[in-house]
């Protein structure tokens, strides 16, 4: 493929630590704090590329924790058809971010830019996870992380 070698593409990188706390009489995992630290090269507009970090770790959130599709197992029909069925995270689910910009800019565009808006999004929901499972102890679980899956984990 042309220009698809490394010494052309601008990939951002970013390291995400979460720190949560799990009721064990209910299984509800609260969100105590959520650090991030990003390199987006040059940030042209570090207010946009905060809101994207902002962004793209409540996505993180809601994909380990609340987003769940339910199918009917004979038919394939989604069950979790509406707002109704399928939990988005809510800003009172989201702890306060702890930001950090590590930036280093590229020598592969004329401005030093690299992405910004998938960074929080890839990294965020493994942190999550992680500092769930740890807190439980095991690994044996699977996203989303509902109260309900939590407590069968820890009543294993």
């Amino acid at each position: 493929m042309k220009n698809c070698d490394h010494e052309t593409q601008t990939v951002p990188h970013g390291a995400y630590i979460a720190e949560v706390e799990v009721d064990p009489e209910t299984g509800h995992v609260a969100l105590v704090a959520l650090t991030a630290a990003d390199d987006l090269g040059c940030r042209v507009n570090p207010m946009i590329a905060e809101g994207q970090i902002h962004g793209g770790l409540a996505q993180a959130i809601g994909q380990a924790m609340f987003e769940r599709t339910v199918f009917d197992p004979d038919t394939g029909q989604l069950l979790s058809g509406s707002l109704m069925d399928y939990q988005l995270p809510r800003a009172n689910d989201l702890p306060n971010f702890d930001l950090h910009g590590v930036d280093i800019p590229t020598e592969n565009n004329i401005l030093g830019m690299k992405g910004v808006g998938e960074n929080a999004s890839i990294g965020g929901p493994a942190a999550v996870i992680n500092a769930i499972a740890d807190a439980l102890g095991t690994q044996d679980i699977d996203m989303p992380m509902t109260p309900e899956r939590v407590w069968r984990a820890l009543t294993r």
